[in-house]
Formats: C-alpha cells, structure tokens, sequence
C-alpha cells in the first residue's frame, strides 16, 4: 500500500481516501512544455527527441541496511511534470533532466532517499553504463577515505560513459546530509543530481511522523536546452524561474502521491528533514505552528539551545531537521519560503516553493477537495 504525502511516513492511500470522504476528486490537464515556447519547428524538434525519454517519480526511501549496506545508483536520463496541471501558472515542466535510479526502482529528481544506520558501512556502485557523460558521487556527512570523495580533479577517479565504480561511505556521522554528482558540478546539479543520505543515530527514535523535503532552484533554460529547444544557459548568470520541493512546484506538492503535502492528526509530533540543493538561500516558514530546529548539517541541536521559532533559513547544502507539535487549530496550513517570489510559477502567485500541513481532518472539507482540484489528484477508489 503506497504511502501519502512527502517521502516519510504519512498514511496509507486507503486511509487517506477514507479521511476525504470521497471516491474521485476532478484531475486537471496533462502534461505539456512550460509557458515561453520556441517557434513551432524547435518545439516539434525538442518533442521528437523526448519521445522516448521517461517521466520521473517520487523518491523514494531505500532503506539500505535491509539490502546489506549495498545499493546501485544509475543515472537516467528523464523529464520532470513539475506542474502538469493548467492551474496556477501551469503547466510547468522541465523536458530533460539527469535522474537517479536505484536498483531496479524508478528515476527521480530528487534522487532516491537512502537511508543508514550509525556505525553501517554503505557499498555505492554508481552505474553509468546508460549515460553518454561522465558521473561522480560526492556524499556531504561521510568521514570516508581520498579515494571515496567523488571529486574527479582531486581523487583522479571519474565514471565515465559505459563504467560502473563502488564508492564506500562509512555512516559516521549521524543526520540528514546531501549526496550528488561532482562532475562539472554547477551543470550536473541544475540538471538534477542529486539527493538525500540519511544516517539514524544508534538508539534513534523517530517521531510520530517524519517527512524529507529537498528544496531546489532551477534555471530551466539548461533542462530546455539539453532538450533539443533553442536556449542558453549561463551558470554565471542564472536566471531561476522553477522552484521546487521534492522537484515539485505548488500547488503539484499538494497532491498527495506525487507531491510533498505534510499530513498530520491532532496532538503528533511531526519531525522533517529538510535539505536545500539549490543555490540561493531558502528561508522556510510554517504557518500557525511553532517549531524547534534540532540538527543542523548532521549536528544535534543540545536541548538547551533549542527555541521556538516559525522560520529556519537554509543556505546552499544546509541540511535541518525541525520539529514540531500538530497542536493548531485543524486545517490546512502553508509551508513555504518567504522570498515570495520563489512561491510562484512564472508571473503566476501562489505556486513554486510551496507546501502544507494538512490535519486529517480537513481533509472532508470544501476547500481541500479545491485544492485537489488544482493538485490534479484523482483519488479513485
């Protein structure tokens, strides 16, 4: 039974329908390009080249102690629906992209979430025998050895088109932390690359409910490009005009299998793991709710330093995991950032870096069953 809301522990869909009451909600449009088309010949051009390139999926958690401290990574080449709803500014897409696959699982942007324990050793073949360029796997929040760093200018070792290599990271730093390709570095990232380790402290007790969230800017001229369409794109001038939480723009992060909305029951303790791989700051701010940041970049906040707060500030690669009472009044409360403009698709507000807290309970209301709505969800039966 597959999980709702945000990679985590949110509930089952069964569950999920039973608190909506309701069999269907009305989907939205399908997919297309985003607004800001080429002329018609480059359009067609760039559709031809796609024809046989996939769509991403939701990441997913691999919990890769239950695998044997092994897990392949290949990278894919995809497209991301960021938005494939008409509504709110959409449809919104990026046409190429750089994904992550894991084992015989599905490419995703962000990659899949994998998940350790302190003290495991991880055994990472980075498969690139798909690919047409070369690859590294750089893991932030790894004591590992030279050898193991992922950087081709430094360790001499890349992963070149048809290669496979193994890369060991030690978990030996407890907390959430950021892996990614460190081949040209500002290209590979802005096309995807990347994603969340996750190492459990020994003795970790979760929260009532956890949930990772990666937030990303994209200057979408590169994935255009890379596509076939007539752009280009400077990483010393980016232009950002998507952005994401787990590589979906709102109101898409609403939907509750293929977006990032964080659902709760009255009186939980809600923990999320947040991971910026964009680079611009992201300031993230939870409405109605108070939480407390407990690690920052794999460093446990001591308790006496903790306070109240509604706003936690994520530079480039910073990793916090806050948390949280659902103690409000229930409904549906926003989670976004608070440079405004980051919350928009294209001219259109609200969209881009947006979620919500949504109590289980407002799930039968009016209002949630709109939102679904411009989600384009679908709950079926």
């Amino acid at each position: 039974m597959s999980q709702i809301g945000a990679p985590g522990d949110g509930p089952s869909r069964r569950d999920f329908l039973k608190a909506t009451g309701a069999g269907g909600l009305a989907a939205t449009a399908g997919c297309t390009a985003p607004s800001g088309q080429e002329p018609q010949s480059n359009q067609q051009k760039a559709m031809q080249s796609n024809a046989d390139v996939p769509y991403t999926s939701p990441p997913e958690i691999v919990n890769v102690d239950e695998q044997g401290g092994k897990v392949t990574l290949s990278a894919r080449e995809a497209k991301q629906a960021v938005h494939p709803g008409d509504s709110m500014g959409g449809p919104v897409e990026l046409p190429r992209v750089w994904a992550f696959q894991a084992d015989d699982g599905e490419p995703s942007v962000p990659g899949p979430i994998l998940r350790t324990t302190e003290g495991e050793d991880m055994e990472v073949t980075l498969d690139n025998t798909q690919s047409d360029m070369p690859h590294t796997l750089h893991f932030h929040g790894a004591r590992k050895t030279w050898e193991n760093d992922g950087v081709p200018t430094t360790t001499g070792i890349t992963v070149n088109p048809g290669e496979k290599h193994t890369y060991t990271i030690p978990a030996n730093v407890p907390g959430t932390h950021l892996y990614h390709c460190h081949f040209q570095t500002p290209r590979h990232m802005e096309m995807g690359m990347y994603g969340i380790f996750r190492v459990d402290p020994k003795g970790y007790e979760p929260a009532d409910r956890e949930y990772f969230m990666t937030l990303k800017d994209w200057d979408s001229s590169l994935s255009r490009m890379m596509a076939g369409e007539k752009a280009n794109y400077n990483p010393r001038q980016r232009n950002c005009d998507v952005f994401t939480i787990n590589g979906k723009s709102a109101p898409r992060t609403l939907h509750p299998e293929d977006g990032s909305p964080i659902i709760v029951k009255q009186g939980e303790t809600i923990r999320v793991h947040l991971v910026n791989a964009g680079y611009m700051s992201h300031p993230m701010h939870i409405h109605n709710h108070r939480f407390q940041l407990i690690e920052k970049d794999g460093g446990n906040i001591p308790e006496a330093a903790r306070h109240d707060e509604d706003v936690t500030n994520l530079g480039p690669a910073e990793r916090h995991t806050i948390e949280f009472e659902a103690d409000a009044d229930p409904g549906i409360y926003l989670m976004h950032c608070h440079k405004v403009n980051h919350v928009m698709n294209g001219r259109s507000y609200p969209g881009g870096m947006l979620s919500a807290v949504v109590y289980e309970s407002a799930m039968d209301t009016d209002i949630f069953a709109k939102l679904m709505e411009y989600a384009g969800y679908e709950g079926g039966n």
